[in-house]
């Protein structure tokens, strides 16, 4: 696989990563065999950056991944988040971005992960009650340390972005980008990243699944797969939008390929790093064949007019939730 820079302090990840939220929380039944077989066959194919997050669980998915990387650590790049606080009994207690908290719960990630050190470290959300000032800062003495060897934001806004790189270089903001989700073109994310030189690591990058074109009904959801709540998935919405993803199945069949390995070939060509989630080798396999599909620019014209920005029908999240992103 190639490898795709992270900001501009030596960073280097493959261009395509793994989400590993879904073998540990929100989107059904999990089986950790069959996790552990995944990450090891990202492993084989090239795959470096594997994301997790404390709140994944809390924190099962961090020690799954300290199990899949034990006696390899170095074959990987470990991303994991703090910001959303939780007891050590992985009770969740809101937004906390408080320097405390982000030294103690840095040291519990680096237990759970079994390592000394974590490759990106990212804020997960925005504390409004904490300037973002002093939750990089605290970051930047786990660098100072060594327990931390780049640092990041996940879903923040332009000028949220600029101060906290002014504090510590940023290796990288994550934030959902897809073909069904490209906010960041609109609201200065995108142009700000590009502006000071940090990395762009896509979240959802088929839609939370919609672009697999493999979803045909809300009803095939598990009872606690969190998308029976999303905005996209329900009522006309959801009509809307597996139509959309019918015109780009039939751009994708068009190219011997499938709608995911479209997609995904879509965001590599925007210059990010998706990291789509799997818990399953069938679907890594299918997710990593798509760092060879070529996207030419008749292609990127094809797909803008069946995928215009802005067209998925909804919300990305549940208003709740909504409140909690772009800080």
């Amino acid at each position: 696989m190639d490898m795709r820079a992270l900001g501009g302090h030596g960073l280097q990840v493959g261009v395509e990563g793994l989400g590993l939220m879904g073998m540990s929380a929100h989107y059904g039944a999990t089986d950790d065999t069959e996790s552990l077989a995944t990450i090891d066959r990202a492993l084989e194919l090239g795959v470096t950056l594997l994301d997790t997050a404390e709140g994944y669980g809390p924190f099962h998915n961090e020690q799954l991944l300290g199990k899949a990387l034990a006696g390899r650590r170095d074959s990987a790049v470990v991303a994991t988040k703090t910001g959303m606080e939780f007891t050590d009994e992985g009770e969740f207690r809101g937004h906390n971005a408080t320097p405390e908290y982000i030294r103690r719960s840095a040291d519990r990630s680096l237990r759970h992960l079994g390592t000394d050190h974590i490759d990106l470290y990212y804020l997960h959300r925005i504390d409004p009650r904490v300037p973002v000032e002093e939750s990089v800062g605290a970051m930047a003495e786990l660098v100072a340390a060594g327990k931390v060897r780049h640092i990041g934001l996940c879903e923040a806004a332009p000028a949220t972005i600029g101060r906290a790189h002014a504090v510590h270089p940023l290796a990288a903001v994550q934030t959902e980008y897809s073909l069904f989700e490209r906010g960041i073109e609109q609201d200065g994310v995108r142009a700000a990243l590009d502006e000071l030189g940090i990395g762009l690591v896509a979240y959802s990058p088929l839609g939370r699944g919609f672009l697999s074109g493999a979803l045909t009904s809300p009803a095939d959801f598990a009872a606690d797969d969190f998308r029976r709540t999303d905005p996209r998935f329900q009522g006309e919405n959801f009509d809307r939008n597996l139509a959309v993803v019918d015109l780009l199945r039939s751009l994708a069949a068009e190219k011997g390929v499938t709608p995911s390995q479209l997609a995904l070939a879509w965001t590599l060509r925007q210059g990010a790093v998706p990291i789509p989630g799997t818990k399953r080798r069938r679907y890594l396999e299918e997710n990593v064949a798509a760092t060879a599909v070529e996207v030419g620019d008749e292609d990127l014209a094809r797909i803008e007019e069946v995928a215009p920005l802005g067209v998925a029908s909804g919300d990305r999240y549940a208003p709740e939730l909504m409140k909690g992103l772009g800080g």
